[in-house]
């Protein structure tokens, strides 16, 4: 693939966050995404160049950060399996990680499906991320950070995560029954929402799904 922009347009200069030329992403993009490192483009990042060849571009630290929620879908919940007075720890969530990066790449936050271990409707491995992420830096405000989840978000999640500010979504498998993040729905990319999140989507995408298919089976 090509590291330079469509038609026209010029490269942006070097300098912040780098985007890989060979980016997943850049293949992934839907009608109406913007394209990562063009002028122009809505949302963070939008002074960004190629990536450093010495340094981790973002292919890969994005493919990192995957395995580490692909780890979390599968342990289960952080306590262990430890729910509420009366609940069956026996019961199984369907396996979905997400894990919440800081500005900085430093993990802030985990979380994994826990609906039925919980009786939560709510208890979607991002949005439990995100509470638990709010509650460790004292803010709502999760404005620079990236959040990381095997499946692409639902309606409810996708909400979420515009109003936290969070700055960057990736995702692994896509969902096209109830995904909000360009299957059904683009609730991230809603114009007419007061914060758009960057979407980097289908990152280790195989794996993901295959991790939902046999707990299907």
């Amino acid at each position: 693939m090509r590291s330079e922009s469509a038609g026209d347009e010029p490269l942006l200069p070097l300098g912040g966050e780098p985007a890989d030329a060979t980016d997943p992403a850049l293949e992934g993009v839907r009608p109406g995404q913007p394209t990562p490192g063009r002028i122009g483009r809505v949302g963070p990042g939008a002074d960004e160049g190629l990536a450093d060849p010495g340094e981790l571009g973002r292919r890969q630290r994005h493919e990192l950060w995957m395995r580490r929620a692909l780890e979390i879908a599968v342990t289960g919940p952080a306590d262990g399996g430890a729910g509420p007075a009366g609940a069956d720890a026996a019961v199984e969530d369907i396996p979905v990680g997400a894990v919440l990066y800081g500005a900085d790449g430093t993990e802030l936050a985990i979380g994994r499906n826990e609906r039925e271990l919980t009786g939560d409707p709510t208890a979607h491995a991002e949005v439990l991320a995100l509470r638990r992420a709010a509650e460790r830096l004292g803010r709502w405000r999760l404005d620079g950070c990236t959040l990381v989840v095997t499946l692409e978000p639902c309606t409810m999640c996708a909400g979420a995560l515009v109003l936290a500010r969070v700055s960057t979504v990736v995702f692994g498998a896509w969902e096209p029954k109830t995904g909000a993040v360009g299957s059904l729905w683009d609730v991230v990319r809603d114009r007419r929402l007061n914060h758009r999140p960057e979407v980097y989507p289908g990152v280790l995408a195989n794996e993901s799904a295959a991790l939902l298919r046999a707990f299907f089976r």
